[in-house]
This record gives structure tokens, sequence and C-alpha cells, in this order.
């Protein structure tokens, strides 16, 4: 589904350990890490594909989370050129997203890859709030800070993350 402007309607999820923490994936088979992500399917609310795309991309029921806030308007990102499918049709040339702030409740072991036929991830972490935008693909950048500064207020009650720790990001890895 392509909207006229050619932005393909896309949900953003952070999820946080209450914190300040996120949760940081790493795409299978590459050296690639973002936040889940998922496109909107045809009569599905953005809430809906959120919580669909939890269970597909990390294995998280509704009850496993708290829905602390969410951005206000669409945040949109352009494709590189090189990245566009130009033979397709509708031409997709970015994405338009809501994003989602969660509290994870459960625990850290719920965390599961594989509820989907094809999984997008094969390793998580714990970052700090910022790092992200060091880390994910420049072309998400602008998106990833719109985002994190708008749902911030969610997170920290007066609407500032402290600063990236020194220590090195602890890594959580799934057996299943």
């Amino acid at each position: 589904m392509i909207d006229l402007d050619g932005y393909r309607p896309n949900v953003g999820i952070i999820l946080t350990d209450g914190r300040g923490k996120l949760f940081w994936a790493k795409r299978i088979g590459q050296d690639a890490w973002q936040f889940p992500q998922g496109g909107i399917r045809r009569h599905e609310s953005p809430l809906d594909a959120m919580y669909r795309e939890l269970w597909e991309e990390v294995g998280l029921e509704p009850g496993d989370v708290t829905l602390l806030a969410s951005t206000r308007r669409w945040l949109r990102y352009r494709l590189p050129r090189r990245l566009i499918r130009w033979d397709a049709a509708p031409l997709c040339i970015g994405q338009k997203q809501r994003w989602f702030l969660l509290r994870m409740d459960c625990a850290e072991e719920q965390v599961c890859f594989d509820r989907c036929a094809e999984p997008e991830f094969e390793d998580w972490r714990w970052v700090d709030y910022w790092q992200p935008l060091r880390e994910v693909v420049f072309f998400k950048r602008d998106v990833y800070r719109r985002a994190l500064t708008e749902l911030a207020p969610g997170l920290f009650p007066d609407g500032a993350p402290p600063p990236a720790s020194p220590a090195p990001p602890q890594r959580r890895r799934t057996g299943r």
C-alpha cells in the first residue's frame, strides 16, 4: 500500500526498559541495527499494525508492554535513489511512519524473533536513549531524531533524556 505521494504507511516501535534504555535490534545477516518497524495493512489502524509488528518481530503481546506515547503526525523519510525500485508500480519513494514508545513489562527472555515465517532480527541489546542516532542507516537518522525527541516526555518526566552513559551497551540474545 503506497499513498499518492509515494510513501508506504509504516509503524515504528521504540521499546524501553522504563529506565531510559532502548531495545536495539540487529537485522539478520547484516551489521545493521534498527528499531522494529513494519508496514500498515489495508484497513488496519497504526495501533493495530504496531501490535501485530510487535508480535511478528519481537514476539511480545499487548499484555507484555505499556503504551507510553505515540507521535502525533506521520514522520517521513525518503529512500536513497539507489534503493528505489523504479520499475515497481506504484512507485515507493520512502516511508511515512507513526512511532510508538512502549515500556517492556515482561521478562527479557520473552523476546522471540521467530514468530513469523521470515524473521527480521537475530540479536538485540539495551542502548542509551540517543545511541540509535549514531548507528542507524543514514537516511533514517532524521526520522529517528524527530521520533525520539517527540516521544521523550513519555519516558522522562522533564522531557530531557540523560546523556549517554560511558558504559558499553549490555548484549541480550534469544535462543529461540
